[in-house]
């Protein structure tokens, strides 16, 4: 069994939202769940995994400026602010905190709903008290 988790964080990159996808699935299923969840921002910073244009458009319908690199396949590549894409390791950071916790990183919890569970509740004591 593979998941994968996915986050939204704030500037300095503790979770505020979390989602579990499996993880041969696409990042846009997890984009899309997290998009109605979405805390007002200036700016979203996502890997190449996001790179949609439906996505793009509805970061911009909320008045979020995306900076996301675009896919390698993409005939005409859509430029992004490569200083700012610079500030997403925070959110790898948070990642690599999680997997600390021992449960997360071996992934002992094959129930997907207990292990977000986990994921939530390492995330509240390492960033949140």
């Amino acid at each position: 069994m593979n998941s994968k988790l996915h986050a939204v964080t704030d500037a300095v990159g503790r979770p505020l939202r979390m989602f579990l996808t499996a993880g041969q699935r696409s990042d846009y299923i997890g984009a899309r769940a997290l998009l109605s969840d979405l805390p007002k921002a200036k700016h979203m910073l996502a890997d190449r995994g996001y790179d949609a244009d439906w996505y793009r458009e509805a970061l911009e319908e909320k008045g979020i400026t995306p900076c996301i690199p675009s896919r390698k396949g993409r005939n005409v590549p859509i430029p992004h602010d490569a200083d700012r894409y610079k500030k997403r390791h925070k959110i790898e950071n948070s990642f690599a905190r999680l997997k600390d916790w021992r449960r997360i990183a071996t992934r002992y919890d094959r129930c997907p709903k207990v292990f977000l569970s986990a994921c939530a509740l390492a995330a509240v004591v390492m960033f949140w008290l």
